[in-house]
């Protein structure tokens, strides 16, 4: 699963400009590729197991994804694409903080793949930490510098940083009209981001 940093605020009914800024998963669109090469690895049991998560994940049904997910965890502790769906659910939860530990625990665990810390990215924004979701995108980009999604965020990221230095810019100075087009014009670009399918 990946996420586009453009969606999740917006989904929620937040003002794309505003921090935590406009940041949405693409749940279940499509699974990072480290972890869907070791989806294809694993048995069938884990298969279903995973399907059913996605399953449940689509139909907004992160409290059962949840609970399938630990179970089947108690098995199989270090299931790598379990284990990014659990925080998938946590995410969907809205339990942020739990999610943002968890994936953590994964980049740890697991440092080349590069989907914890998109999605490290996507806690970090929604918490206005633009920052850190940066620097957790640039992560993800060093470990597959072709992953399309992380890319799309960071660019996203640069965006939303520019519009949080153009709106101090404005707020603390004279009108500069040419300053306000380009904030206006990076508001526009942002509220037009794209919402991401479920």
């Amino acid at each position: 699963m990946e996420f586009s940093i453009a969606a999740t605020l917006q989904r929620k009914g937040r003002a794309p400009l505003t921090p935590p800024m406009p940041f949405t998963p693409r749940v279940p669109a499509l699974l990072a590729t480290g972890l869907a090469a070791l989806c294809l690895v694993a048995g069938a049991a884990h298969a279903d197991e995973a399907t059913e998560l996605r399953a449940l994940l689509t139909r907004g049904e992160p409290a059962a994804a949840l609970q399938l997910a630990e179970r089947a965890l108690a098995a199989r502790p270090r299931d790598v694409s379990l284990r990014f769906l659990q925080g998938v659910a946590l995410m969907d939860l809205k339990r942020d903080a739990d999610a943002l530990a968890h994936f953590t625990a994964m980049a740890q665990d697991y440092p080349e793949l590069p989907d914890p810390y998109n999605n490290i990215a996507l806690l970090q924004a929604r918490a206005g930490r633009l920052e850190a979701a940066r620097q957790a995108l640039e992560s993800a980009l060093r470990n597959d510098p072709g992953h399309r999604i992380a890319r799309a965020n960071l660019g996203e990221v640069h965006l939303m940083l520019a519009a949080q230095a153009w709106e101090l810019a404005t707020a603390t100075g004279p009108v500069d009209v040419p300053l306000l087009r380009r904030l206006e014009a990076v508001r526009a670009l942002l509220a037009a981001a794209p919402s991401a399918a479920r």
